[in-house]
């Protein structure tokens, strides 16, 4: 796991590979708990049987449950024990290129981007990609923005 203690090692991290997290199993228990959290209870993700004749042959995660992994996983990938404050600003960019079937193992790939001086601190954009193990397409591709305020 990557430590990042100065606003400078954010700085000279910008544009590179940070590593990715350890697997996970997203089991039907976890999509139907977000499902129950967020009121989307589409038969795609939580009808196990009806799933099975639809059109991935099973049931999927929802997307948003995928993307809401993206701060647990990257936890595992790096930490910013920087001054001041940290500030979830938003997201630049989120798609979702292949559905993620219930039962599969997946990884979050993350990358720096860039490290810039605002006003009142640093905006780092940090790359996302949720692998979807032994698939090409990742499950999601995210592009998030945090600032550092001091």
């Amino acid at each position: 796991m990557r430590v990042f203690t100065t606003f400078e090692e954010l700085t000279e991290a910008a544009g590179t590979d940070l590593g990715t997290s350890d697997w996970v199993t997203i089991d039907q228990r976890r999509v139907n708990q977000f499902a129950d959290a967020t009121g989307d209870h589409q038969w795609i993700h939580v009808d196990v049987e009806r799933s099975r004749q639809g059109p991935f042959g099973g049931t999927i995660a929802h997307g948003y449950l995928t993307l809401s992994l993206v701060p647990w996983l990257g936890s595992q990938v790096f930490t910013l024990r920087t001054p001041g404050t940290k500030v979830n600003y938003g997201v630049n960019k989120v798609r979702f290129p292949a559905p993620l079937l219930v039962g599969k193992r997946i990884r979050l790939h993350v990358a720096m981007g860039e490290v810039v001086d605002v006003p009142r601190g640093k905006k780092l954009t940090v790359h996302h990609t949720i692998e979807i193990e032994d698939e090409a397409k990742p499950a999601c591709v995210a592009e998030t923005v945090v600032l550092l305020l001091p």
